[in-house]
């Protein structure tokens, strides 16, 4: 058979649109990040959302109430490294906790070194 026969032979075919995420978008709240083990506890996850910048969040989940776990490209920072990001599917009305760090200062010394609470005046 020629090529000629065998590209006209069969009907081309519409592809079939398929959302998972109208189905999840439902009952389910999508996070992504980089997951991580717990700890501690075994019956839970801990996510890094953003794991190689210096404002980041955790967000920990029961793994009972993720219902889906999809793998995404992984991210590469400048050295090299590379680390597995995925989107997880929590049931919505589940508990989670979500952590951010931060640096302990004292705020009233903080905002007495800005130009806007300080008594000097800029133009003097």
């Amino acid at each position: 058979m020629s090529i000629k026969n065998y590209l006209s032979a069969e009907p081309l075919h519409e592809i079939l649109k398929y959302s998972k995420f109208k189905r999840f978008s439902k009952d389910y709240v999508a996070f992504t990040g980089a997951p991580k083990k717990h700890p501690y506890d075994k019956e839970k996850l801990i996510l890094i959302t953003d794991p190689f910048s210096s404002h980041t969040n955790f967000f920990e989940f029961k793994i009972d109430d993720i219902e889906q776990v999809d793998d995404l490209p992984q991210i590469v920072a400048e050295s090299g490294d590379s680390i597995k990001m995925v989107r997880i599917w929590v049931k919505k009305g589940s508990l989670g906790v979500r952590y951010e760090p931060f640096v302990v200062e004292d705020t009233l010394n903080i905002l007495k070194d800005t130009a806007f609470f300080s008594n000097k005046r800029e133009t003097e």
